[in-house]
C-alpha cells in the first residue's frame, strides 16, 4: 500500500519532477559538454535551446494568469521542452531556422495596426473605372488616351500583373468605340 502511494505521487506529480530535469539538469550539462568539445554543431544547439527556453519563460511569466487556466499547460510545456532538448528531433535548430531567424536577421517588418481608410479611392474593384470615367469627364477622351499610351510605356519590371475580367457586353456598354476601330484591345482583357 505504501509503495502505491508513491507512485500515485509520483505520476500525479510528474510534470513537477520530470520538469527541471529535462529543461535545466540536462541542458545545463550539455551545455558544459559542448563548451568543452571543439565542434561548433553542439555549440549551436544548445544556445538555439537556451535562446528558446528564454522566450519560453517569458511567455509563461506574460501570460500567468491566463496558463493557470490551462491545466495541460504543465504537461505541453514538458513536451514542448522534450521535442526542443532531444538531439534525435532537433527541435530547437528547427524553431530557430524557421521562426526565430527570419524574425531577429531578416527583420522583416510587419504593421499590425494598419487600418485601412474607408474613403480609399481604390478600395472597390470598380473604382478604377469610376476614376478612369472621371478622369474623361475632366479632362476628355484624348488626354485619357494619351495616359494610357504612356502607360503601355512603362518598363516591364514596372507593370501590374493583375487582371480585371469583365463580360464583354459590359465592356463595351461602359466603353465607347471611336473611328470604327475599338478604344481598347479586344484580345486583353482589364
Amino acid at each position: 500500500m505504501g509503495s502505491g502511494s508513491f507512485f500515485k505521487v509520483v505520476l500525479r506529480n510528474f510534470d513537477v519532477l520530470a520538469g527541471p530535469l529535462v529543461t535545466l539538469v540536462y541542458p545545463l550539462y550539455a551545455s558544459v559538454k559542448a563548451i568543452e568539445s571543439k565542434s561548433h554543431v553542439d555549440d549551436q544547439q544548445w544556445l538555439t535551446y537556451w535562446v528558446l527556453y528564454s522566450l519560453i519563460t517569458l511567455f509563461e511569466l506574460t501570460f500567468v494568469k491566463v496558463l493557470e487556466w490551462l491545466s495541460f499547460w504543465p504537461y505541453a510545456k514538458l513536451i514542448i521542452t522534450c521535442w526542443l532538448v532531444l538531439p534525435y528531433f532537433s527541435g530547437a535548430a528547427y524553431v530557430y531556422e524557421h521562426y526565430v531567424r527570419p524574425i531577429f536577421v531578416n527583420r522583416q517588418i510587419v504593421n499590425i495596426w494598419y487600418v485601412p481608410r474607408e474613403n480609399d479611392s481604390f478600395s472597390r474593384p470598380d473604382d478604377i473605372l469610376s476614376a478612369a470615367e472621371r478622369y474623361i469627364e475632366e479632362n476628355g477622351p484624348g488626354e485619357f488616351e494619351k495616359l494610357i499610351s504612356k502607360a503601355g510605356r512603362v518598363p516591364k519590371s514596372r507593370s501590374n500583373s493583375h487582371t480585371v475580367n469583365e463580360d464583354d457586353s459590359a465592356v463595351e456598354s461602359k466603353f465607347w468605340k471611336s473611328n470604327s476601330r475599338s478604344f481598347y484591345d479586344e484580345d486583353y482583357h482589364y
